[in-house]
């Protein structure tokens, strides 16, 4: 989130505002991350951002008290969760994040994977084809390359209808993400997100193409 807070407000309150897209490349696809705010006074910026994916990464914050936090009866990870299956956004992958802040502990995973199981699965999510991975952000365990510092974590595994998936990292499991078929034989369509005025161009709509 840090590397796309771009606005001055939002490195100094440490909070994403507004939504920022960066595009990157895995060994399967083209991926265009959409960094949405996480922070309740912004949630509408949030939605904007939520309504385009394909899939969501939920990111749990797995320190002592922070994941608990999120998850209580109005916190914003069961929020977002709600949220983003309300908005469409059928798949899902769960990162705890902070790791190395729990000693990188596996009973602490074990607990969050399954507190996050039963809540997801209350707003409409199936547990078995979510993908719960462990990460350390601040360190780079388990984002691109499998952690040394989790032997205990065997990996990810889910169903789904498309059968079943396997993988340790954050990326195997964004690449194990779904495409979804897109109706490209139908009429264009375009929700607009946001119209910009810029000098020597004119007016420009921005959306994505249904």
């Amino acid at each position: 989130a840090w590397v796309l807070d771009k606005l001055k407000a939002e490195r100094e309150r440490g909070i994403t505002i507004d939504i920022a897209l960066w595009k990157f490349e895995t060994p399967k696809f083209m991926v265009t991350v959409i960094d949405a705010p996480g922070h309740r006074d912004f949630i509408k910026n949030m939605i904007t951002g939520t309504s385009q994916a394909d899939c969501a990464i939920l990111i749990i914050a797995g320190g002592t008290g922070e994941f608990e936090a999120g998850i209580s009866k109005d916190g914003q990870t069961r929020e977002h969760a709600l949220l983003a299956f309300t908005l469409g956004v059928r798949q899902l992958i769960v990162a705890v994040n902070k790791m190395d802040t729990t000693k990188w502990s596996e009973d602490r995973f074990n607990e969050i994977v399954k507190e996050t199981s039963t809540f997801i699965k209350k707003v409409g999510y199936n547990p078995k084809a979510v993908a719960f991975v462990p990460i350390s952000g601040w360190h780079g365990d388990n984002m691109l390359e499998e952690s040394a510092n989790m032997p205990w974590y065997k990996g990810w595994t889910k169903e789904s209808k498309a059968g079943v998936a396997k993988g340790k990292t954050l990326l195997d499991a964004i690449d194990a993400i779904e495409p979804p078929v897109r109706p490209s034989d139908k009429p264009l369509r375009l929700p607009l997100q946001d119209v910009y005025k810029i000098g020597g161009i004119g007016t420009v709509p921005v959306g994505r193409v249904e």
